[in-house]
């Protein structure tokens, strides 16, 4: 019938409730035997293979051939959204539309995973994929994601809305349904997440040039997953290409939000993805916060000093221990990455033994991080002093004093990065210092100065205050309650009035 407030609440509340309920354990019931009860609706049996396949590879451990079909179904799906004359008269919620997206991807680097480790797979199992190489191919998911972006002429029309002009003529006899502005809307997300996956993290922030991150109103808030993640792969790029106080920026922008609207998350099916996310961003944070130390929130570093302490104290102090931390700290964190290319299947000797992408990031991500690793240990003695000879800091570091005076113009280097100040251009920003403490060589001597930031006390005024008046109501409740309970007579003198009588 069309009506999608309906269709959004059989899909959120119903198919999950009905899940859980039935086939907790086991798949749905094969699109073959649905068909009949439909009348072999070809939309329908695709949207309800969708649904079907993706609710094995939640539950269950999707075979290679589970693999391939739904592969196939996707391919269905697409053709009739793309290659139809003109617009498809289908409308289906936002959050299902953001899912069908998300959820491509996810099976797509799921895929790349799974035929990547050819030391456990099956003679029979290689011949399929050796026969198959154009399933989940790089470029045919890249191709789906660039289509439904231009199909829908979602770019001009985020260009044109921020220009203030005509956004329905701009967006043509496609762009003006909201099946396809939202599918080419929820693509270019898609696209960021993709890019980071292949470790291309320039073209990832590119990407989003026409969407304002900023903007409360934006697209992308209409879906909290969606929301969440645009803000997770904008960090984790801004982190890998060495611009922590953006990173930081980022992560406590979007994790401000997601505790204030927990609460409220909690009765949605999507909370333990944005709980998981959220977990993977305090991480993040954790190591961005100890490579630059950049005062955050105070509810945001309240709940790292409690998480992560131990782990910032680590990282703090520099040396192997705190190489181990971040390495931990960043596998645990860092988006599931890809090689977009098969492996050879003819030289399975040489395919087991080629570098795992998690690996390569995480060497690429710590032989930056290493230099980065002296800010704090340097910071913490420099703070101590206004003036300071270059031979007693080399002594309370025990380093050389050549070595100490390379570490120092790291330092100083290190702390001035470009910061993103707003606009839609994610790559742009202005050179600024990231650090409250700065200093001079001249010759043997340094020359510090210290830039004191004023505390900011509202919010632990706030905070106290609430705390208060909890406890305020609390011994009112419970006086009430002694009160009431002192009023009442008691059982034995009701016993007793009741026989004088």
């Amino acid at each position: 019938n069309g009506n999608v407030n309906d269709l959004a609440y059989n899909y959120e509340n119903q198919f999950v409730r009905l899940s859980e309920k039935f086939y907790a354990k086991g798949s749905w019931p094969e699109p073959q035997y649905v068909a009949a009860l439909v009348g072999d609706d070809g939309v329908f049996l695709t949207l309800y293979r969708e649904l079907y396949y993706r609710h094995i590879y939640s539950r269950l451990h999707p075979s290679l051939e589970t693999r391939f079909r739904s592969f196939e179904n996707y391919c269905d799906l697409f053709n009739y959204i793309l290659n139809s004359d003109g617009p498809i008269e289908l409308e289906l919620p936002n959050q299902w539309l953001w899912d069908i997206v998300d959820e491509f991807i996810y099976q797509f680097q799921s895929f790349c995973t799974h035929r990547s480790r050819v030391s456990k797979r099956t003679p029979e199992e290689l011949a399929l994929l050796k026969e198959n190489s154009q399933v989940w191919n790089t470029y045919s998911v890249l191709n789906v994601l660039y289509s439904l972006i231009q199909k829908s002429n979602i770019s001009q029309q985020l260009l044109v809305s921020q220009q203030g002009g005509d956004v329905v003529e701009a967006a043509g006899q496609f762009g003006v349904r909201p099946l396809y502005k939202m599918l080419g809307y929820f693509s270019i997300i898609g696209l960021v997440r993709v890019h980071c996956m292949l470790g291309d993290y320039t073209l990832a922030l590119q990407t989003l040039e026409n969407i304002e991150l900023g903007n409360s109103r934006a697209l992308f808030t209409r879906v909290t997953a969606c929301h969440v993640t645009v803000y997770y792969y904008v960090g984790f790029a801004y982190l890998m290409m060495g611009r922590y106080a953006d990173a930081i920026q980022t992560f406590v922008h979007i994790l401000t939000f997601v505790s204030r609207t927990k609460q409220y998350q909690q009765r949605s099916f999507q909370f333990d993805t944005v709980n998981k996310k959220a977990d993977q961003m305090y991480a993040l944070l954790a190591i961005a916060v100890s490579l630059s130390p950049v005062r955050v929130d105070e509810n945001i570093h309240t709940y790292l000093r409690e998480k992560y302490g131990d782990q910032q104290h680590k990282m703090q102090r520099g040396g192997e221990e705190a190489i181990d931390v971040l390495s931990e700290l960043y596998l645990f964190s860092c988006p599931k990455f890809i090689v977009p290319n098969p492996p050879n299947y003819d030289d399975i000797e040489a395919a087991s033994n080629s570098a795992e992408p998690q690996s390569y990031q995480l060497k690429t991500f710590l032989r930056e991080a290493r230099l980065q690793l002296v800010v704090p240990t340097l910071r913490s003695f420099l703070k101590l002093y206004t003036t300071m000879g270059l031979d007693r800091l080399s002594t309370f570091l025990d380093m050389d004093a050549a070595e100490l005076r390379n570490q120092l113009i790291v330092y100083k280097q290190r702390c001035r990065q470009i910061k993103w100040v707003g606009g839609a251009d994610l790559l742009a920003g202005e050179p600024v210092t990231t650090t409250d403490l700065d200093f001079a060589l001249q010759e043997d001597m340094i020359f510090i100065a210290e830039s004191r930031v004023g505390r900011r006390y509202a919010d632990w005024f706030i905070r106290n205050t609430n705390k208060v008046q909890d406890m305020i109501n609390s011994l009112e409740n419970r006086q009430k309650a002694v009160i009431a309970d002192a009023s009442k007579p008691k059982v034995e003198e009701q016993a007793t009035v009741a026989v004088s009588a």
